[in-house]
């Protein structure tokens, strides 16, 4: 019973004070309202700057590709052929390679590689790899390249990589 108490006496003070007109607040209001202005500080004088010549256009631009790479040399003595067809087994790195056997073909040896999981016949001179590697030598065990990886100067270095035999598991 107490909350309808509360809400009663609530509507009853309500009602006293929505019956005056406050003239007297409202004449307070208006005459307080005739001194105010707003006060606005002036913006601060702007500065004025020397103009100053710069002529840029005997230096070199420093965003250039050219200052952000290496010099390349373009006269390099081991350049790789980069207009020969590219062999299938040059799509793939190195890494995942597998030298899995060796064979005779008449009277020379061919190295069996499994990319994937088709296995590739490799003779001497095939390109293998991703860093221009040529099979120089195939032996029982495995198989030597020569690649030609570019270092930091932009000079092609000759770099030897052998891949062993792979031997299967036999369960038992």
């Amino acid at each position: 019973m107490k909350p309808i108490w509360s809400v009663l006496i609530s509507c009853v003070l309500l009602s006293g004070c929505s019956g005056e007109d406050h003239q007297d607040l409202k004449s307070w209001m208006d005459s307080e309202a005739k001194g105010m202005q707003g006060r606005i500080q002036p913006l601060p004088k702007l500065m004025e700057f020397p103009v100053v010549d710069y002529d840029v256009m005997a230096l070199v631009d420093p965003f250039q590709a050219v200052r952000l790479e290496p010099e390349k040399r373009s006269g390099a003595a081991n350049q790789p052929d980069r207009n020969r067809r590219r062999e299938p087994l040059e799509a793939y790195p190195l890494e995942t390679l597998k030298m899995v056997g060796m064979m005779m073909m008449n009277g020379k040896p061919v190295g069996l590689v499994q990319a994937d999981r088709t296995v590739h016949q490799v003779k001497a001179g095939n390109y293998l790899g991703q860093n221009f590697g040529v099979v120089t030598k195939i032996t029982e065990n495995d198989l030597t390249l020569k690649e030609l990886v570019e270092d930091a100067n932009g000079d092609w270095v000759e770099r030897f990589s052998t891949m062993q035999l792979q031997e299967q598991e036999t369960k038992k």
